[in-house]
């Protein structure tokens, strides 16, 4: 990605992409570099215990796009946000408080498939496979650090 903070290792013999962030605001950074990307109709999939920058990474994908960040609230009991500005699209959506049943009556496959840049929260929620999609996985260090890994499966 350009960054000091952008790495790569070796997992199970396969090159992997992670990033380490100390701090919200490189967290947001590493967002709107990734949004470079994904950007217009990519997907990515998010993994990681609650609190650990999902939503803020989030926010720095729409900051990538143009959006304010501020704009950028947690979908948690809406489940979905879209946003639109100057024929851009991107879609937020979080799992957390649902069932993978649930989630298959949200029409949310439709969604993914459609245009704009899409990001869902606690994917493992997902009842059916996103082909394409970036996974990453958000961990938090003894220290607070965050080390955002890209992931084959979750």
């Amino acid at each position: 990605m350009g960054r000091s903070w952008s790495r790569r290792s070796r997992v199970r013999g396969q090159q992997v992409r992670f990033w380490v962030s100390r701090s919200e605001g490189e967290t947001l950074t590493i967002g709107a570099e990734l949004a470079r990307t994904l950007a217009p109709d990519g997907v990515l999939l998010l993994w990681g215990e609650l609190g650990c920058g999902k939503t803020v990474l989030t926010r720095g994908l729409a900051q990538g796009l143009g959006f304010e960040r501020r704009e950028i609230q947690s979908p948690t009991y809406t489940l979905i946000h879209e946003y639109e500005r100057s024929g851009t699209r991107f879609v937020h959506a979080d799992l957390f408080r649902l069932e993978p049943e649930q989630v298959a009556t949200l029409g949310l496959e439709e969604v993914l498939a459609g245009p704009g840049l899409k990001v869902v929260e606690w994917a493992d929620r997902l009842p059916f496979p996103v082909a394409g999609a970036l996974r990453l996985r958000i961990l938090v260090g003894a220290s607070g650090e965050r080390r955002i890994e890209e992931i084959d499966e979750p």
